[in-house]
């Protein structure tokens, strides 16, 4: 599968700038705006987002992050608890890098004033526990943890001198020094960014570029993730040249409310780490049946279970119940999911929430190590567009905002000591818009962004075969024919740029599930439905 080459270009527009940064942070979330606010302070950086600064994962995300904060737990136990929701595929150098480093990932938080919930009037922070964890080690601001890093984040990156923010503007494809024909390392010198509003493409040239765009989930029908989803970081870093890892590890949330006016809202994984209780329709209990932990089980176990029983009943949802909890501790627990359910009409108080699994999180990305350095030199990823080892086969719940923070500031602290280094005395061309043409034809972009979500879901989601995933892979080479021909002849939209990159790390996910031949994590199969006994990953390269 070769990577895309850069688009031609020859007559330079007049509206284009060229803007010159010590680092270009593409993606504004809880990894994006910790690194900013850590290299601020030696360097010129810009923090580019294609919609508002708050749309993305970070701002969604509810029940909080897992570290190690009492005597009562220790280090060696999160350590085991990633290891054991990761079936055997985390890289165990990279848990204990990302737990050791917790606590002062944490610290730096609280000392930027995140709001974490405390304990009534004590001075201690209240912790939850949520499937697969041993220990209650979840901090977290009431259930809206997210919400609360991101808008301290965000408001310390306004008020900084040298971070500038760009609202509306989505990066097109990076620059390097292979796709322009220079011999040597290949090297990352910025980035053609789309300014939506004005249809004007940029290019930002930066010392360090960093992807931090978040997942794919948005490949899928039903996600827990906002539109903006769509791979960019992942796909972008493919076509310079990077490798991936474990792409076919999509994690599915197990509990999406299930309602006809807000199909992507996700109910906590802390709400059943609460003591909730999933049922069937009639009211019985059923995750006994598939484990021992029951409600408490890891991710994949709870959405695979739902997804049998759902299949098996011929039903539409099943039911998440918190009611027999004293209506008191539900709204000071979870105020949001309280409030609104209670928009829409359902009294959690009183009666069970309909949910179904929807698409979350990549657990899958580009290859990093400690340091967030990718294939590519001069080029970055972190958060959940990086694969650093952390999560496995199935990522542990809360781990990853725990891994933002945690490669963020690792990935500062080298980004800092090559400030020194000059920008590279490269001629870049200007983006040529000269030999296109107005689509009249965006239909096209429409229907194809809808049937790719559709085979995925189908033939790419929590239970697969290889017949369903090779159907899937004759569908996705004929879309991105049709996404290459569109890109060669016509100008580009926001909407065609997220669709390119979504079709590319649609590709990315079926080659990689066609390759791993088990069951293993949140890839189940019913042609392999066992485990090898020899672990591996699933490592993918661009063709040079």
């Amino acid at each position: 599968m070769p990577p895309h080459t850069m688009r031609p270009h020859s007559k330079p527009s007049n509206r284009q700038q060229e803007l010159h940064y010590d680092a270009l942070i593409i993606g504004s979330g809880a990894a994006g705006l910790t690194l900013a606010l850590h290299l601020a302070e030696n360097a010129r950086v810009a923090v580019i987002s294609k919609r508002t600064m708050e749309t993305g994962a970070t701002w969604r995300a509810q029940g909080g992050v897992a570290a190690v904060l009492t005597g009562q737990d220790s280090v060696d136990q999160h350590v085991s608890d990633t290891l054991n929701a990761g079936a055997g595929l985390c890289q165990e150098p990279a848990v204990r890098f990302t737990v050791q480093n917790g606590p002062a990932a944490i610290q730096w938080m609280i000392d930027k004033g995140v709001p974490f919930t405390r304990n009534g009037d004590n001075e201690d922070y209240h912790l939850t526990r949520e499937g697969g964890h041993s220990q209650r080690r979840i901090i977290h601001a009431a259930d809206t943890t997210g919400l609360a890093i991101g808008n301290t984040l965000l408001q310390s990156t306004k008020d900084h001198p040298s971070i500038d923010l760009y609202e509306g503007h989505l990066a097109i494809d990076l620059v390097t020094t292979r796709k322009l024909g220079i011999p040597g390392l290949n090297k990352c010198l910025g980035a053609y960014v789309l300014d939506i509003d004005r249809d004007t493409v940029n290019l930002f040239r930066a010392k360090s570029v960093i992807l931090a765009t978040g997942g794919s989930s948005k490949a899928y029908l039903y996600t827990s993730n906002e539109d903006s989803a769509s791979g960019d970081g992942i796909a972008m870093g493919w076509r310079a040249g990077c490798r991936v890892a474990n792409m076919e590890f999509n994690q599915f949330h197990p509990t999406c409310l299930y309602h006809p006016n807000d199909r992507s809202f996700l109910i906590s994984e802390s709400v059943r780490g609460e003591g909730g209780r999933l049922l069937l329709p009639d009211g019985t209990r059923f995750m006994h049946h598939f484990d021992e932990r029951a409600e408490l089980a890891p991710r994949d176990i709870v959405a695979r279970a739902i997804d049998h029983e759902m299949k098996r009943l011929g039903i539409d949802c099943v039911y998440l119940d918190i009611s027999h909890k004293p209506a008191l501790f539900i709204k000071e627990h979870f105020p949001a999911i309280y409030n609104r359910c209670k928009e829409i009409g359902i009294d959690i108080t009183k009666e069970p929430i309909p949910v179904v699994p929807a698409a979350h999180y990549t657990c899958g990305g580009l290859l990093v190590n400690h340091e967030g350095r990718t294939d590519v030199d001069q080029l970055y990823a972190i958060g959940e567009t990086s694969h650093t080892g952390l999560h496995g086969a199935n990522r542990l719940a809360s781990n990853s905002l725990l891994e933002c923070l945690v490669y963020a500031r690792s990935a500062a602290s080298y980004i800092e000591s090559r400030l020194g280094e000059p920008l590279e005395d490269v001629s870049i061309p200007a983006w040529d818009a000269s030999r296109v043409t107005d689509s009249d034809e965006d239909v096209v972009i429409s229907h194809n962004w809808d049937e790719l979500r559709r085979f995925m879901w189908d033939y790419v989601g929590i239970v697969r075969t290889s017949k369903r995933l090779l159907r899937a892979k004759h569908r996705i080479t004929l879309l991105q024919k049709e996404i290459d021909e569109f890109y060669s002849n016509h100008q580009i939209s926001n909407d065609f740029v997220e669709l390119r990159n979504l079709a590319q790390v649609a590709e990315l996910i079926i080659e990689s599930a066609l390759t791993r031949k088990e069951s293993r994590g949140l890839h189940y199969t019913l042609d392999y439905p066992e485990k090898l006994p020899a672990v591996s990953d699933t490592v993918l390269t661009p063709d040079a």
